[in-house]
């Protein structure tokens, strides 16, 4: 895998993430799951802000960065806590994924921003209830 492919994946990941989190976020009752609500809140930031920067190392090696799909499957969570959490959950290892394909083809000196976002996603998986995992993405 080159560079520019594990960008563009690592890209449509983020993509992917900001509409499901965005939906899970909708999902959440503020009032009576504060701090799911403002995990999702943080996350649904995190990742748009991840997408943008990707946007711009796509370009920065001469790609063109790849759309995000027209729609993307979401399970019917029912406003369930424990199903939402299970969903960013899911979220969150899909993009840990693509970030450890990321650091394995990058650059040594663009390798920096995939470790510290791996750092990120599995402090935020570990918040929605998942168990630390000996390398993320797996």
């Amino acid at each position: 895998m080159t560079y520019l492919d594990a960008l563009q994946d690592t890209l449509a990941a983020e993509q992917a993430a900001v509409f499901v989190i965005g939906y899970l976020g909708a999902q959440t009752s503020q009032s009576a799951e504060p701090e799911l609500s403002a995990l999702l809140r943080e996350a649904y930031a995190v990742h748009r802000t991840r997408r943008d920067d990707l946007v711009s190392r796509v370009r920065e090696v001469d790609g063109v960065p790849v759309a995000a799909a027209a729609a993307y499957d979401l399970d019917d969570v029912q406003g369930d806590p424990a199903r939402i959490r299970r969903q960013a959950l899911q979220v969150e290892r899909s993009c840990a994924a693509t970030y450890g394909f990321l650091v394995a083809s990058s650059p040594t000196a663009e390798r920096r921003f995939a470790v510290d976002t791996l750092i990120e996603i599995a402090l935020r998986e570990i918040a929605l209830g998942g168990r630390p995992r000996p390398l993320p993405g797996r």
